[in-house]
């Protein structure tokens, strides 16, 4: 007994004596997951430990039933939403929350909260701090060893975040306004082509002067949106071409539009030149 105790004794001196780089490894009894789902223009991901049932009865004991469950192991699970969504049909803002769950053996609540340290460092749940809290319903499946969470039933604007464990799973459906952040990345599309494609006008009259790719820029630009900036940029353009009655027209444009824009910054420029320009052909 004296010769065996002797050995445990050496072996563990051995290894509180290796260098920190050589330090037993083993694996984590719960160890970090992560899993994402793109969803439209949406980017959910899940980050959260997971523990294995290893023949214990979960619910109603390893978890018990009617108290704040972490809903993994070590520090709370977070979730991540890169844009609004809808959680259970309640609206969430984009970012990064605690993912909680309250387990009853008919219904679940799950909570979103805003305080990222809970079960760690000292933080306790304050339910304050909920964000959104919806109901689901557990529904029985084949064994599962390890909890895991899965997105499921996944379209353009939708999916079901799915937390399943032992036998049991629980889905929390999620929702995107997919058509709406497609039709507003359209609109800056839009919106910054114009103004891109009179920035080249004015550059190519400015450098090379070559006025009349810098006039093909404008008339690309003005088709895509009228505005007193491309309007001006195209009086300008005509002007060094010696077409000052046109010029004036697209300048008169550009003073009428400038008028309801705050940032009218070439109001000076344009001001002088629809007096200078009266009267030249």
């Amino acid at each position: 007994m004296k010769k065996l105790l002797g050995c445990v004794v050496a072996v563990v001196l051995a290894l509180t004596a290796l260098p920190a780089s050589a330090q037993l490894e083993l694996p984590a009894a719960s160890p970090s997951a992560k899993v994402s789902q793109a969803v439209g223009l949406t980017e959910i991901s899940v980050d959260y430990s997971s523990p294995a049932v290893k023949g214990r009865k979960l619910w109603g004991e390893l978890v018990p039933f009617g108290q704040v469950w972490r809903t993994g192991a070590n520090m709370a699970t977070k979730i991540t939403f890169s844009r609004d969504v809808t959680f259970g049909g309640k609206p969430v803002p984009a970012g990064t929350y605690a993912l909680v769950t309250i387990p009853t053996e008919k219904e679940w609540t799950v909570v979103l909260n805003k305080e990222l340290g809970l079960f760690g460092g000292g933080k306790a749940y304050d339910q304050k701090d909920d964000v959104v809290r919806v109901t689901a319903t557990p529904s029985e499946i084949p064994s599962r060893e390890r909890m895991t969470f899965l997105f499921s039933n996944t379209t353009e604007d939708q999916t079901s975040l799915d937390l399943e464990w032992g036998t049991t799973r629980v889905s929390v459906p999620v929702k995107t306004d997919t058509a709406a952040y497609a039709q507003a990345n359209i609109q800056a599309a839009v919106n910054g082509a114009w103004r891109s494609l009179a920035n080249a006008a004015r550059y190519v009259a400015d450098t090379s002067k070559d006025y009349n790719t810098a006039l093909g820029y404008a008339d690309d630009s003005l088709a895509i949106q009228s505005h007193w900036y491309n309007n001006w940029i195209k009086a300008d353009i005509l002007a060094r071409t010696g077409k000052y009655a046109e010029a004036r027209k697209f300048a008169q444009t550009a003073w009428d539009l400038g008028q309801k824009d705050q940032n009218f910054f070439f109001k000076d420029q344009v001001a002088k030149a629809l007096q200078d320009w009266k009267g030249k052909k």
